[in-house]
């Protein structure tokens, strides 16, 4: 790794963060990119979206949303997606992405950030806890609401 970056998603980084890698077994824990994108169309107020690049390499992708207004207070200040390329996953890519996140929050006036994520095997959690999330709630659809405090 050289040094890291964050980059808003524009229409030179769309197609290599569409086309990153996942590790086996990922794939049923995450929808797709194209999804995270359209959020950012909805809600162009609210929606952040950012692209981590290692010199000129997409190697990451960060999408979230910050409505203070939101009904359900897990929507207000949520991390909605964070996706690391295979190859360069376990190198500090993911952690540099939710610091930026975080950073982001700060600067919006939010307390805390939240992550909704679906629990199994291969999937987010050992990552959302290492960088320090807490599971606080759970949704109707017994998916797991998990928190950062800033």
């Amino acid at each position: 790794m050289t040094e890291l970056r964050l980059v808003e998603l524009s229409a030179d980084t769309i197609v290599a963060v569409n086309t990153m890698s996942l590790k086996p077994g990922q794939e049923q824990f995450l929808a797709p990119t194209s999804y995270a994108v359209a959020g950012a169309v909805v809600n162009p107020a609210t929606a952040w979206q950012r692209v981590v690049l290692d010199g000129d390499e997409v190697v990451g992708f960060v999408s979230a949303n910050f409505d203070e207004d939101a009904a359900q207070s897990h929507f207000r200040s949520v991390l909605w997606r964070i996706n690391v390329d295979a190859d360069d996953q376990g190198k500090g890519v993911g952690r540099f992405a939710v610091t930026g996140l975080i950073d982001e929050a700060r600067t919006r006036g939010f307390d805390h950030v939240n992550v909704i994520y679906e629990a199994g095997d291969g999937g987010p959690e050992a990552f959302f806890r290492r960088v320090g999330f807490t599971p606080v709630d759970e949704t109707e659809y017994g998916e797991v609401v998990a928190e950062i405090r800033l």
